[in-house]
């Protein structure tokens, strides 16, 4: 199962509270919304009219705005206009925090703890941990805590709403992936080839190789046969009689005659 699934579902009675909320009811509403355990994602909820109306409301228009924080924005960009947003309650922290995680894994997968500790605000390691473990139990993400190296390995994340007019830069990202998984595929299929040429070019060779040797085999068999066994000193033997042997009894006699 992909991770966030879930999600959408946890969404849908706010979405349906809100067809009837205008005004301060509205602005609870997102207060609700962002606070609830297990909301992870508000695209819906911040394109309905009544919340869209808020951000023509001078007095609710903070909490349109600390909506989008929420839907595609991080922490650290909370800080830097909290001034003019809603003051955070602690469940509200954890979330942002937690998919401010998410945000900086899109980039990369590798998230050292110092980038972590200073864009989450996290007092000590322990507690930013903490924060992943949490992340990692309510889904948000998958990924491996490596205390030696301080860093946290992302595997997978769930996604997080699309920002308005990030959908073309989105789309020429996938591209590029695309056209740089194509080349890698393409350059994996010629080593194969490659590979494989090599392999029916050696088969091809050893086959010669066992031919050749095989035919001398054969020869010095044949060639056995004509001059007859070996003995152990390397003489050839006809019938039972050493043939070297034979010569020097032949050779004995001549000798004594010439006494």
């Amino acid at each position: 199962m992909e991770l966030g699934t879930n999600f959408a579902a946890k969404l849908e009675p706010f979405l349906l509270i809100s067809k009837s909320a205008k005004g301060a009811a509205a602005a609870k509403l997102i207060q609700d919304a962002t606070s609830a355990q297990g909301v992870f994602v508000f695209a819906e909820l911040l394109e309905l009219p009544n919340i869209q109306e808020l951000a023509n409301n001078e007095q609710h228009a903070p909490f349109f705005s600390l909506l989008q924080v929420f839907s595609y924005r991080t922490y650290k960009d909370y800080l830097a206009n909290k001034d003019s947003l809603p003051q955070l309650n602690q469940a509200q922290i954890i979330k942002l925090k937690h998919l401010s995680i998410v945000s900086l894994a899109a980039s990369r997968r590798i998230l050292p703890y110092s980038l972590l500790l200073q864009e989450l605000q996290m007092p000590t390691i322990r507690d930013l941990e903490d924060l992943i473990i949490d992340a990692i139990y309510l889904d948000i993400l998958r990924g491996k805590l490596d205390q030696k190296e301080q860093q946290l390995e992302i595997e997978y994340t769930m996604g997080r709403d699309l920002e308005p007019g990030k959908a073309e830069a989105v789309l020429a990202a996938l591209k590029t992936w695309a056209s740089t998984t194509a080349s890698v595929l393409s350059a994996l299929d010629n080593k194969l080839t490659q590979i494989a040429s090599y392999s029916a070019a050696v088969a091809v060779d050893n086959e010669e190789h066992d031919r050749a040797y095989n035919a001398i085999l054969k020869d010095v068999s044949k060639d056995t046969k004509k001059r007859g066994p070996l003995t152990a000193s390397g003489n050839v033997m006809r019938g039972s009689v050493d043939l070297a042997d034979a010569m020097d009894v032949d050779e004995e006699p001549r000798m004594k005659g010439r006494k």
